[in-house]
């Protein structure tokens, strides 16, 4: 709990806890996993369903590992869908694919921006696809998210009901160096907490940066902008960009900054901000430095509270960064399990990572991987209703 208690303000103090008491013994956690149809290369998908015993329900495919959704209960009880998404795999593999939204995935090899789609690996340097301007965006042409990842295994234990995919991307895959053998694991608990374990070993050094690409809205998926939900995030600096979103190799403190989320704010209240920041990127998407030690156990990353639901979302995470996105570029071209066109501001992204850019800076946290070594992070999503 320290990190929690050492984080709390009186907006969300007492959010935190709803639904830690509700009879853990007790507990029934189910998951179940079907066919979710063949990709267009013939490729089958399963979709994977975990519940808990609060009305939680999280639905994970095996194409892109993507969350296809989240389902929790308001403060009335009243049960929604909470993050972006499609209900047909059509939706991921030709529609969402052609725009690189990149809804609900699993990120890498490398997530986030890589300057010019190049990166030195012990004194060589390698290069990936440039996909966003002149930069390589969230792993090349055909990153995880666009992978077939195989079910391990499903069950249930003391933490919750879990699933777990792997995913071997061979060495020169988007031209990365080394065999990387990935596996993540995504275990629903009935303390009402999503959590995303990812773990990955390589026959060859290389670089790696994993996240996901999840579009949160607490009011529910398809109910318009998320602008009145109250932010806060445990961040005292973040990472400046140029015009092309990669970071400068600064790191600039947020006081009086519209990135200033110390103290609940409303999203909504400076996201039109002439900051030249804010004018970059249409909104926000920046890379947040997490206060305290990364590497170690998960600590409070943000916090999330929709007035209207009444729902909450705690993000921790032991990743050194959190990307935050408004979903800038939704333009209505998508429409999703609701039937509704999804627009600017209709989510926001928390994607815990490491810095963008990382292996073109070295003052910033290392993404090497090394024969030997293990890629180790987790990212908890906790949800509650006031």
């Amino acid at each position: 709990m320290s990190t929690l208690t050492a984080f709390k303000a009186p907006l969300f103090a007492t959010v935190a806890l709803v639904g830690l008491s509700l009879g853990a013994a007790q507990a029934h956690p189910a998951v179940n996993s079907q066919p979710w149809g063949t990709t267009p290369d013939g490729k089958p998908v399963r979709i994977v369903t975990l519940k808990n015993d609060h009305n939680v329900t999280v639905r994970v495919i095996t194409y892109g590992g993507i969350i296809q959704s989240v389902e929790t209960p308001d403060r009335s009880g009243h049960v929604q869908d909470i993050v972006l998404g499609f209900g047909d795999l059509k939706g991921y593999t030709v529609d969402s694919a052609k725009g690189g939204l990149f809804f609900g995935a699993m990120i890498g090899r490398y997530a986030n921006r890589l300057a010019g789609g190049s990166f030195p690996v012990e004194g060589k340097v390698y290069h990936t696809d440039i996909t966003a301007g002149p930069n390589a965006l969230h792993g090349g042409k055909k990153g995880f998210d666009k992978n077939v990842w195989t079910l391990e295994k499903t069950g249930t234990n003391g933490s919750g009901a879990y699933v777990t995919l792997k995913l071997v991307s061979p060495n020169g895959d988007q031209g990365f160096p080394g065999t990387l053998t990935t596996h993540i694991t995504y275990t629903l608990g009935n303390d009402d907490a999503l959590a995303l374990h990812y773990v990955a070993t390589t026959d060859a050094p290389t670089v790696l940066n994993l996240t996901n690409h999840s579009y949160w809205n607490l009011n529910g998926e398809g109910s318009g902008s998320i602008e009145p939900e109250v932010l806060q995030l445990n961040a005292d600096s973040f990472t400046p960009t140029d015009s092309t979103s990669l970071p400068t190799g600064q790191i600039v403190p947020v006081a009086g900054t519209p990135l200033d989320f110390s103290k609940p704010t409303v999203i909504g209240d400076r996201l039109r901000s002439n900051d030249q920041q804010m004018m970059y990127a249409r909104g926000y998407d920046m890379n947040w430095v997490v206060n305290g030690a990364y590497g170690q156990a998960p600590r409070l990353g943000g916090k999330v509270y929709d007035p209207r639901s009444g729902r909450s979302m705690e993000i921790l995470t032991n990743q050194p960064g959190l990307q935050v996105y408004t979903s800038n570029s939704l333009d209505g071209g998508y429409a999703g399990i609701s039937g509704r066109a999804y627009r600017q501001t209709d989510a926001i992204a928390f994607e815990a990572e490491h810095y963008p850019d990382s292996p073109n800076h070295p003052s910033f946290p290392t993404t090497e991987l090394k024969p030997g070594q293990t890629f180790d992070y987790t990212t908890i999503f906790k949800f509650s209703n006031k």
